[in-house]
């Protein structure tokens, strides 16, 4: 078999051009040039986390916003321990979360905010299936996790 100099050329061209675009988005998120970025949340599928119940899904990268992160948790009748080594508020789309801490719980529902400050130690617990966007600075909440 003979391979033209110019069918390796184009197979070359494509597989730079793929490496070089972004990944595509499982969810609908756009990116304004000025750094304005809109996410529709109904659209994002969270991805199961470190136990049955939870999942989870960040929808902005380090590259489009280097300061604070943000993404979209689903708990379904489940609840774990968490302490956190960051900054945190949680919106609550969807059900009900309970944030216990102390003995105390803080509940949110549909439409409530809850702050979570830096080194709380904290249980994340639902009686139903819940559904929160939650926002944390820094942004690199995981690596410090």
């Amino acid at each position: 078999m003979n391979v033209s100099e110019e069918l390796i050329r184009e197979i070359v061209t494509k597989v730079i051009q793929a490496a070089s675009q972004k990944p595509e988005q499982d969810f609908e998120k756009v990116v304004d040039p000025s750094g304005i970025i809109g996410i529709k949340t109904s659209t994002v599928k969270c991805e199961p986390f470190q136990q049955e119940g939870v999942s989870l899904k960040d929808v902005v990268t380090l590259e489009e916003a280097p300061r604070m992160g943000c993404g979209i948790m689903e708990l379904d009748h489940t609840s774990f321990e968490w302490t956190l080594t960051y900054d945190e508020y949680d919106f609550v789309i969807d059900g009900t979360l309970e944030i216990e801490i102390d003995g105390r719980v803080v509940t949110g529902n549909p439409g409530d905010i809850i702050y979570i400050p830096k080194n709380s130690h904290i249980h994340f617990q639902t009686p139903n299936k819940t559904r929160y966007a939650y926002f944390v600075y820094p942004a690199n909440w995981a690596e410090l996790a």
